[in-house]
Parts: C-alpha cells; structure tokens; sequence
C-alpha cells in the first residue's frame, strides 16, 4: 500500500517538474539505479525514450496485439515479477509502465490492459524521432557528469548513438536487465491510466 502511494506520487510530482531540467535527470537515473542494480544505460535510455516517445509504433493489428498479450501472460510466472503494479517511465511523467502483474493477480482485465496500450499506442501525435535525439543528447551529458559506474557505459553509449544515426530510437533492455527483472509490462499514458486503470488497482479500491 505505501509503495503504491508513493509510485503514485512520483507520477505526479514528474507530471509538475519542469521537463528536461537536470536535478530532475539525476534524481530520475539514482532512484532508477538504486532500485534495479543491474541495470545498463540501455535501461536509462529506454526508460527515457518510452516516456518521451511512448510506444515504439501503432497498433494496427488488434489481434496480434492481443494473441501476443495472452501468450506473454500464459509465459509469465507472477512470482518472477518485480512486486510493483506500475511506475512511471521517465523524468516527465507521460506514459507509466503497467505490470503484468495486475492482470494476472485479477486487478485490471488483459482486455483492459490492451485497451489503454492501444489508445495510448494510437491517439496523439508522436513527436519526431529528431527532437528525441536533441533530448537524449541533452539527458547523456547529464548523465556522463555523474559518474555512473555502469557496466559496458562506453559500449552501450556507441550502441545508442549508431541507433539514432540510422534514424531510429527504440532498443531493447539490457540482457542483464531481463535476466534479472523479468520486465513484463505495456506502456500507457499516464491520462488514460490515471483514469481507466489505477482506479482498478487494490491502492485506489
């Protein structure tokens, strides 16, 4: 219940930050590192660009979206996942991570959870992958002035960098990261969560 809450305050305390400002960068990349040991800046930066961008493409295939969920779900053990229902992405509180966790604890419905992936997935527009890559630069001379000791930093920053010279944005996690917190999730934008999903869940009931 207290983490719940205290997710909930992070959504929207980063939804009134001033967006890209560098203590808010810090504070962001500390806790993200404090909390998930293992992660790489892979896992910064993914974090960074699902919150700027939102999903990685449109969902114009329903059903596949859907088969790909169900199967996800029946592939996924509840005890590997990480014990939160949701947490926000990044620095601007845009999109918020939703665990497989709520749907397969019987909180929030998978037809529910694909609802708001594809509303969030398909309204809007997404911004150009151009102004992405000025914010990343902006976010990665941030992060080099503190010093991380993360591992494969040089490697994993070449890796993204030869990304965006390609003219795309969207990676992966890091093996690492996978191999030890099993991310099974759908991103959701924090309006259409906020009104559709977290009332579902046992923090708001």
């Amino acid at each position: 219940m207290n983490q719940m809450k205290r997710m909930i305050g992070v959504i929207l305390f980063a939804a009134t930050c001033l967006a890209g400002s560098g203590q808010q960068l810090e504070a962001f990349v500390t806790g993200l590192v404090e909390q998930y040991p293992q992660a790489r800046l892979l896992d910064i930066y993914k974090s960074c660009f699902q919150d700027y961008m939102g999903a990685e493409h449109l969902v114009n295939d329903t059903a596949s979206a859907r088969g790909y969920l169900e199967q996800e779900l029946t592939m996924t053990n509840v005890e590997e996942l990480q014990p939160w229902y949701f947490e926000p992405c990044g620095t601007d509180g845009n999109y918020v991570r939703v665990s497989l966790r709520a749907v397969k604890e019987g909180f929030i419905s998978p037809e529910s959870l694909l609802d708001a992936f594809i509303a969030s997935a398909n309204g809007g527009v997404h911004p150009p992958v151009e102004c992405w890559v000025d914010r990343w630069h902006e976010m990665i001379a941030t992060i080099n002035k503190m010093g991380l000791d993360l591992p494969n930093y040089e490697q994993d920053r070449q890796f993204i960098e030869d990304v965006l010279a390609q003219g795309k944005y969207a990676i992966s996690h890091s093996p690492d990261y996978r191999e030890a917190y099993a991310p099974h999730y759908r991103i959701v934008r924090r309006d259409i969560f906020m009104r559709d999903l977290l009332p579902k869940l046992p923090c708001c009931q």
